[in-house]
């Protein structure tokens, strides 16, 4: 009787907490009239926080298009960084809905207005990078069901944003503007992955010469972003049976070594860490089609990232979910799909507790990692100590 009770009072107490998350949910989205900008950016900033960390979907649906209109006026009247949260916001939702009908509708009476912003140059760079992101992810949900001149005419618009006007210039882009190419050209490089073969050859016979120059650029996260799609196209040439033809593929793997070995003192370290790191993989890759995998561990489940495509695709998802990664992973249907990892689980509550470690333990273990971490720093650093 005792646990029956103690079970009815942690569904109850499950029950008020999500109504009062729902409540919460609303009143944020009646700031999205507000008139008041700071009022409607701190609603969007909630609402992001709230759609990012957990799974919302029937609540969503239920609202979508009370939520749709109101992300539409923020995006048409706002400012920059009120249209950069809208963007982001959208894009949550799509994620939420999943790839259904609803999202579809969405999407439909939203891209006008996201082409509009997303190709005006005199738009804060801030709102079109994250319409980029909110225009290609719409686009990548429902690509089961969107026309080809979707995707394409999508392609074509990222790469007028990232495409250097001329070998040597890339350099001279405003530094604001970094950002942007940065999003643009993740994005066109997400899209390369769902984009069927007729379309896929004519990019690799020519459109992907445009990447090469890039890897010269001023910002460390473009180059990296470049060399990535690089990596990404040989594999996907490879999927294809096809030859990446290159004017100098020696030339093209001369710029990569370059990159993978730099020491310029004028670059930051860990910049120059990272760009080595990744460069040797892209390197290692397109010399030998070696790909260094790795594995991402949430709840109980693991997942391998044994791919360019793969990897990019989840980077993609990390980009706008951030820390809230694991948990869509685990519950959010749509990611599940994506990923090839099935439904999500259902855990009674006897796994889910042999799973935790209390947290008595885990005091111990931090306590007997201390001690231990203490004594191997006093070694080294007694004076006594034999320097080897």
């Amino acid at each position: 009787r005792g646990a029956a009770a103690r079970a009815g009072s942690e569904a109850a107490s499950e029950q008020g907490q999500e109504e009062e998350v729902e409540d919460r949910l609303k009143e944020h989205m009646d700031n999205l009239l507000d008139k008041s900008a700071k009022a409607r950016q701190a609603a969007l900033q909630s609402l992001r926080l709230a759609l990012s960390s957990r799974t919302l979907s029937e609540f969503l649906l239920e609202r979508r298009l009370t939520l749709t209109d109101s992300l539409e006026k923020c995006l048409k009247k706002g400012k920059g960084e009120e249209q950069a949260l809208a963007g982001t916001v959208l894009t949550l939702l799509c994620l939420q809905m999943g790839s259904g009908p609803e999202g579809e509708e969405v999407f439909r009476s939203l891209k006008p207005l996201l082409i509009s912003v997303l190709t005006d140059s005199t738009a804060s760079p801030s709102a079109r990078q994250s319409l980029t992101v909110a225009s290609l992810w719409q686009l990548w949900f429902y690509w089961q069901v969107s026309l080809l001149q979707d995707l394409v005419s999508c392609l074509s618009c990222l790469e007028g944003i990232f495409s250097p006007p001329s070998t040597g210039e890339v350099g001279s882009a405003p530094a604001q503007h970094g950002p942007l190419h940065c999003s643009a050209l993740q994005s066109w490089s997400l899209l390369l992955t769902i984009c069927p073969p007729s379309h896929l050859r004519s990019i690799l016979d020519n459109r992907w010469l445009q990447l090469p120059p890039l890897l010269t650029s001023s910002s460390v996260a473009l180059r990296i972003l470049a060399g990535e799609t690089i990596a990404l196209l040989f594999e996907l040439a490879q999927d294809l049976e096809e030859d990446l033809c290159h004017q100098d593929t020696e030339f093209l793997c001369t710029q990569l070594k370059v990159l993978a070995t730099e020491s310029n003192k004028y670059r930051a370290k860990t910049d120059r860490r990272r760009q080595r790191s990744i460069f040797r993989d892209i390197l290692r890759f397109i010399e030998s089609g070696e790909y260094q995998e790795e594995t991402i561990r949430f709840g109980l489940e693991c997942m391998y990232l044994d791919s360019w495509a793969r990897q990019r695709t989840y980077q993609a998802f990390k980009e706008v979910l951030g820390s809230g990664i694991h948990h869509h992973l685990q519950n959010n249907e749509l990611l599940r799909e994506i990923f090839g990892l099935g439904p999500p689980l259902v855990l009674d509550a006897a796994a889910l507790k042999a799973s935790k470690v209390s947290r008595f333990e885990k005091h111990l273990y931090n306590s007997a990692a201390f001690k231990a971490r203490t004594k191997a720093r006093s070694r080294v650093r007694d004076k006594r100590a034999d320097v080897l």
